[in-house]
């Protein structure tokens, strides 16, 4: 069995914590917390099962990684603080552990990586013998693998399309809703996570892994970006009142220019509110999709609508992410210490769980 760790306990550490506890291949080590609250705290009750794992939350990072965890599941945010993010993913790789974690956007894509988070990693690796996984669902699979395997289904492959459509009135997460994505904010405030250059920060490995996988060159990446006014004032269920007025609904896309012409497109459409923006492309049910759409003879367009928590499609979203990570690390515990892409790390069926009932 191989000893993980969760590290961080939020929307993607608490189904972390489910996924490791539910891998045949895995066994929970160590629950990591920042909050002092959760210290002592039995990690099934973190998690939300509905059985306690006798595991319990720890603020004593030293202690954990004393003990030579085989496998670390970094799960803190990564989004406002890269650099602690950073330096405690290779604190982890330098006590030997294989890291997964979707903290690190420009590390999806390492080749492209700046020097200045690559070379720690590299460093890192060739010191503790440890290896780092970047992945999630968006950046991550929607728009890495899923897309490039439904390619193999074309004759003819015009274009390449990806799509995020999400109601994020289920996204529990109020400060990267309101500050970073900047719903509820005037429209003239400037989201830190639509700043020109950002998305191509985030989603730009994306655009060079599936180019890379097609045998294309990216000549360049080009960014659009559409904000739009709620008409009305509307309440949400876990993040509260939206003024009239204020932003609703971004739009935006992240081209990969291919011969001249965006052929690898990322999309992303959300709303706070389905009142807003409805001209704008729908999910095809429910609060939000993922969906890649192929262009070419045939056409094929495939959606995946995950759901968890009380059938939350936002948490159903992190889980997926979850999964593609976690169902990792026995892989990556079988190959060499490195720094691995979603290129390197195949996406393999759920040997040995099925009919497996989760606690």
């Amino acid at each position: 069995m191989i000893a993980t760790v969760v590290w961080g306990t939020g929307n993607v550490g608490r189904a972390a914590i489910r996924a490791v506890e539910a891998h045949p291949a895995l066994k929970l080590a160590a629950v990591v917390v920042h909050n002092p609250d959760k210290v002592g705290r039995d990690a099934g009750v973190l998690a939300g099962l509905d059985v306690e794992l006798g595991i319990t939350a720890t603020s004593d990072i030293d202690a954990v990684l004393a003990a030579s965890p085989r496998a670390v599941v970094y799960a803190a945010s990564g989004d406002i603080r890269p650099d602690d993010a950073l330096a405690d993913i290779t604190r982890a790789i330098r006590a030997g552990a294989i890291v997964v974690t979707p903290s690190l956007y420009a590390l999806y894509d390492h080749r492209s990586a700046p020097p200045e988070l690559r070379e720690p990693v590299l460093t890192a690796i060739a010191e503790g013998g440890g290896s780092l996984f970047v992945s999630g669902v968006d950046p991550g699979w929607g728009n890495d693998v899923l897309p490039l395997l439904i390619s193999g289904l074309g004759s003819e492959i015009d274009a390449v399309r990806c799509q995020e459509i999400f109601d994020y009135s289920t996204y529990d997460q109020p400060d990267a809703v309101r500050w970073l994505i900047g719903m509820g904010q005037p429209l003239d405030y400037q989201a830190p996570m639509l700043m020109p250059t950002v998305p191509t920060m985030v989603w730009g490995g994306q655009i060079r892994l599936m180019a890379r996988a097609l045998g294309v060159e990216v000549e360049e990446i080009r960014e659009t970006v559409d904000r739009r006014a709620l008409d009305a004032t509307v309440t949400t269920r876990t993040m509260g009142e939206f003024e009239a007025g204020t932003q609703g609904a971004i739009r935006f896309e992240v081209q990969g220019i291919v011969g001249g012409k965006p052929l690898i497109v990322i999309e992303h459409v959300t709303r706070i509110h389905a009142s807003c923006a409805t001209d704008w492309p729908m999910p095809p049910s429910g609060d939000g999709a993922h969906k890649v759409i192929i262009e070419g003879r045939p056409r094929i367009e495939v959606s995946v609508e995950a759901t968890d928590e009380g059938e939350n499609r936002s948490a159903g979203g992190n889980a997926t992410a979850v999964g593609r990570l976690v169902n990792a690390i026995d892989w990556l515990a079988a190959a060499d210490p490195g720094l691995y892409d979603a290129l390197d790390v195949p996406l393999r069926p759920a040997t040995g769980k099925l009919g497996r009932t989760s606690r």
